[in-house]
Parts: C-alpha cells; structure tokens; sequence
C-alpha cells in the first residue's frame, strides 16, 4: 500500500485544479466552464458510495412483467454513448465525462454480441430478428429463419419460414402492442416486430413489382406482400392488438396517384391503388386515427383514439437537430414515446413497445457525429419519459442496439476539451492552455473520427478535396495527397463532418459488442457477455409466455 502525504496531497489538488481549467483557444470553440476542482477525497467517496449504494439496490425483481419496453439505439455503439454522454453535460455547462445518459444509471448491464447467421458485421435486419423472435437470422431478412432463399417471394414459402415475434406473441396473449421509430416504420428494425419477409427492401409493392421485373417473373407472380401491407393486413390478434404505429414513410402507404399531403408535387410509391392509411382507420373502428403533423399527433388523445397511425415524413423523420425546420411540424421521439405509452397504458392486460432512434445511425452512415449525438441525448431522454410514465416494479425496460459503427473517440484531450473539438491535451502547470495536438505532419486533428465513410478528404463527385460538409453524398473519390489543415476550422458546428480513413459512399456498421441496460421485473437476467437473442429470451421470460 502506498501512503500519500499532506504535502504530495496538496500538489495532487493543485495539478488537479490545473487539469480541470477549460482550455480557450482561440482556434477552438470555448470549453465549458469547469466548476471548481474536486478534492482528493471526493474520488475516494464517490467510490464508497457506488458500493453502498449496490448493497442497499433493491431493484432486483423476480416475477413477471405487466409490460415490456423494447428501446433500441440503432447504431448506439458504446463509442457512440460515450461521446453523447460528455456533449450532454457539456451542454449543461460542465466537463461532460463525469456526466451520465439516464440509461445509463440503470441497474443491469450486459453485453451483446451481434453478429447475425451469415454476417460478423450485421445490418438491422436479422441482428432486430434476433432480438424480437430469439433466433438468429440472414442478412436482409425479417422474421424468417436462417434457411429461407434470398428473394423468396413466394407467399406459402415465407408463412412456413414466418418466426413468431414478441410483438405477436404479446397480442395473442391480450396485451396491446406499438411500434415507434423515427425511421421509416416499414424499416428493418421497426418493421421486424410485425413483418416476415426475405427482403428488407420490399417496403411496398413497388419494390415488388420492380424485382419481379429484374427477374423476368410474371406481374403478380410474388405472392408475398410487401411491409407496409403487411402492418395493415395482419392477424386479427395483432389488427387488435396493434394500436400505435409512429414514424416516418408515409409514400409506401399511399398510391402513386395519389398527392402527398405535405409536399403536393410528390405522391405515393403504391402501384396498386391502395390507400393503406385510410384502410387503417376504416378496419380499426371509430376511435382510429391517421396524423401525418404535429398538430393531428396533438389532438389524438386517450379519449378520443384507440389507435394511432402516425407518419410524419415521406422518408426517415427529421434529426433532432433539424426538427424544428420540418415544414408540416413533426413529435420528438420523447413526445412520441409519452403517447404510445398514454395509449397502450388503457389495457389492464399490459402492453409490449418497441421504440427506436433510428436516425443515430443514419447520422453516422453520413459521417457526421453532431446529428448522431444529439439523437442519441434524445433517445436518452425518451427512456427517461418512459421510466417515469411506468412502474419498475410491473415495467420491463430494456435498451440496446443493433450494432455499432467505425466510430471513435481518440488522442489525449484533456478533460472537458469539446468532444466535437480538436484535440487540446493537459494544461500546463500554470493551468495555461497547451497548443493543439499535432500529428507527425504538424497538423490538428479532432477527438473524433471515423474508419471509413464521406469524411475522406480526397476531391469527390460532389464536393472539392478538403474537410467535408453534410450532407455528402459521394459517388467517386480521388486520392486524397494530404490532410486538411484543422487550425482555423470550426469543427464543432453541425454541419462539420471529421475525417474518416478509407474512402466509402457510406460509412458502415462495425462488428464489436454493443451494451444492453435493463430495469424492472427479470432485468437480472441481462448479464454478462450474451448472445443477441437472447435479449428475446429474457422478454418472453418476464412476460411469462
């Protein structure tokens, strides 16, 4: 053991005021204001009290659950919530490391392994399949087996592939059931909950008819229906028991004759003639509802509606941090969350939710962190919503995701340096801020970064060699000859798009192990290192099918 004496504790507390002063530099945004220098003995005590307060934790229930929530970060990679973690406190005004997601205060943690049937990188498709039915699955389909053909489009062939989902098995069991997302609702990941088919893509019957074109099949020779259709024409059990469907895709529910409501030069992408939003209200009774804006969303309340369809964008929903900009007004995915739960609440048998930020992983694809992070500070307080809206000793909360992202956090900045920032390591002993971290070229670099993705700063189709700016949509790249000089560049304004390693369209997916967090009846269960279905298993077993 080493003792410490008064005097080395007296230094230790003067390098520890120096390590806290914000840096200012005049090429880098203002860190947040540091409020005063912890003492020594506060390390220690925060420690003791983490430990007391584990042996008092009674949040440890072993019975089953009225309602599961199902809340999934698309994309959330630990990276991810770190770096969200410290922007959220370095928007309040602190250093932002000491800060915590609410998510992240909860009880029981695990970590997931994600890799799907055929992918040690997965996309959404089968790694949410694993998730909603406990079986792993191939990539691009949802809720079939492992031993479906790709493009199988034959009707019988999917019903005999078809996985029970927790969302189905809910309702047969007189629980009712919602699906929120601010992607599209025929998305993997939402649409995994309801939906069986081989192909994510087939979101309406225009993807349909257009593969049965490619493959020289007869018109109509797919029996299979596409998702949108499938959410409306499901089971009758499920028809009862789903009563909130939230999100974004508005066009694969409406005709190609038929005029957007929000945009009027666009239409729908059905080529049946359909109106499935109308079919919605007209096969679920008087107290059903279509919104596609905040203010229908508004007006739908308890009293007045049983079911509620809700789609507010023709594509994905707005990032949070452009939300406010949506022509026809659209609901946070707080807001959304707040009225499923209003809704659902109304059944004494309980409810199953799924909830999704699917847009931190859509910010990511597009190299840039700042949409990334503040969805996810908003699905943070979406789960928060959620927690208080329910009873932890009746509600089941789980929160994970699908997979993560060649996202990273590096150098050595010091604490409180802006995360979206250049790297500013440890003041000095005066606690004078040092000179920006240099790579071997004498270059700046930011905290944050990508392994691949549109951040490469090679010349592209779309815009000159340099730093990028989202959106960027690159087609080609040339190689890029050297780094962009940081110093006189804002690199934490939202449009601000970091470097990424190797050239892609598209950043991707990475294949680590992603965090579960649980609260409520069974959430003991969510330990260790788990495989992702089994996420299903712990569901089913605090439902108590």
């Amino acid at each position: 053991m080493k003792f410490v004496s008064c005097s080395t504790i007296a230094v230790v507390a003067i390098a520890a005021s120096a390590v806290l002063t914000p840096v200012s530099l005049a090429q880098q945004s203002a860190a947040p204001v540091v409020k005063g220098p912890e003492s020594v003995q506060d390390w220690f005590q925060s420690g003791q009290q983490f430990i007391e307060d584990a042996r008092h934790d009674t949040r440890r229930i072993n019975r089953h659950a009225k309602n599961v929530i199902l809340f999934v970060g698309d994309g959330l990679g630990v990276s991810t919530a770190s770096a969200a973690r410290i922007l959220e406190g370095q928007m309040n005004g602190k250093p932002g490391e000491e800060n915590q997601l609410f998510f992240e205060k909860l009880p029981f943690l695990a970590l997931s392994k994600t890799y799907s049937w055929d992918q040690q990188t997965p996309d959404s498709a089968p790694t949410m399949t694993a998730m909603v039915t406990g079986y792993k699955a191939r990539e691009g389909m949802l809720a079939v087996d492992h031993t479906t053909s790709r493009l199988e489009c034959d009707a019988q062939t999917i019903a005999s592939k078809s996985l029970a989902t927790i969302l189905e098995q809910a309702a047969y069991q007189g629980k009712d059931t919602g699906v929120v997302s601010t992607a599209r609702i025929t998305h993997a990941t939402p649409a995994a909950n309801y939906a069986h088919t081989a192909v994510r893509d087939w979101e309406s019957d225009a993807e349909i008819r257009s593969h049965e074109k490619t493959a020289k099949l007869a018109p109509g020779a797919c029996g299979v229906k596409d998702i949108a259709r499938q959410m409306i024409e499901v089971s009758d059990h499920v028809k009862r028991s789903l009563k909130v469907a939230l999100g974004g895709g508005r066009p694969y529910f409406i005709s190609d004759k038929l005029a957007d409501p929000e945009d009027p030069t666009a239409t729908g992408r059905r080529k049946d003639g359909r109106d499935l939003t109308a079919e919605w209200v007209s096969s679920r009774g008087k107290k059903a509802a279509y919104v596609w804006n905040k203010s229908q969303f508004d007006a739908a309340t308890p009293a007045n509606t049983d079911y509620l369809l809700g789609l507010f964008e023709r594509s994905h929903m707005q990032f949070e941090a452009d939300r406010a900009k949506d022509v026809g007004g659209e609901p946070s995915l707080t807001e959304m969350t707040e009225k499923a739960i209003d809704l659902l609440a109304k059944n004494h048998k309980g409810f199953y939710l799924h909830v999704e930020s699917g847009r931190i992983d859509h910010a990511h694809h597009a190299g840039n962190p700042y949409r990334a992070l503040t969805d996810t500070i908003e699905f943070a307080k979406a789960i928060k919503k959620a927690y208080e809206m329910t009873d932890p000793k009746e509600t089941l909360i789980i929160i994970t995701a699908d997979h993560s992202h060649v996202f990273t956090i590096a150098g050595y900045p010091h604490r409180g340096n802006p995360i979206l920032g250049k790297v500013a390591e440890v003041p000095n002993k005066d606690g004078e801020p040092t000179e920006l971290a240099q790579d071997l070229l004498g270059l700046p670099y930011t905290t944050l970064s990508y392994a691949n993705g549109p951040g490469y700063t090679g010349a592209s189709d779309a815009q000159p060699a340099g730093i990028k700016t989202f959106p960027h949509n690159p087609k080609t790249f040339t190689n890029g000859a050297a780094r962009p000089d940081l110093t006189n560049v804002d690199t934490t304004t939202p449009a601000f798009m970091p470097e990424a390693t190797v050239p892609l369209g598209s950043e991707t997916h990475s294949g680590e192990d992603v965090a579960i967090y649980a609260i409520g009846p069974k959430a003991h269960l969510v330990h260790g290192v788990m495989e992702q279905h089994f996420i299903y298993h712990v569901m089913k077993e605090a439902f108590g099918f």
